[in-house]
């Protein structure tokens, strides 16, 4: 029997993974960028909870600062904001060919714990390299002067 739910994939990691779309938006408009990274964001978190289930842990319950990363990510300074986008699009270049592979070690009935384990790794550390973009509390909005 398979680990996976039977709504797999999430999404299509390969769309996602690519910008093209931020090209439609018209020059300084953050709002489609903002929304992309907002599904890739998502669909991100979908697949590691896959990775989790193939690893034999149990799926993680997002926090607020994973659930609320993409908007504070968008109200962040710009090169936060483009490093956070370039970092998911590379957290999804890597989640794509190893669940892919996990998939493939799973429908053979191999053991993909190991594998998922691994993959489950490096997605965690990634994805705290990213939340270490965003602002501290506190330091967002606007400034007054006393």
């Amino acid at each position: 029997m398979s680990a996976l739910p039977p709504n797999f994939p999430p999404a299509d990691m390969a769309s996602l993974a690519g910008s093209g779309a931020r090209a439609l938006a018209p020059k300084g408009y953050k709002g489609v960028a903002a929304s992309i990274t907002s599904m890739k964001w998502a669909a991100l978190q979908d697949a590691a909870q896959v990775v989790a289930t193939l690893a034999g842990l149990e799926p993680e319950r997002p926090s607020p600062e994973i659930r609320n990363f993409p908007a504070v990510i968008r109200d962040a300074g710009d090169w936060r904001r483009e490093t956070a986008e370039k970092g998911i699009d590379d957290l999804a270049a890597i989640m794509e060919p190893g669940i892919a592979a996990l998939l493939a070690v799973n429908a053979r009935g191999a053991d993909a714990g190991p594998p998922a384990m691994a993959l489950w790794r490096e997605f965690h550390a990634a994805r705290a390299a990213l939340l270490a973009l965003a602002p501290p509390p506190g330091t967002m909005g606007p400034r007054r002067s006393a």
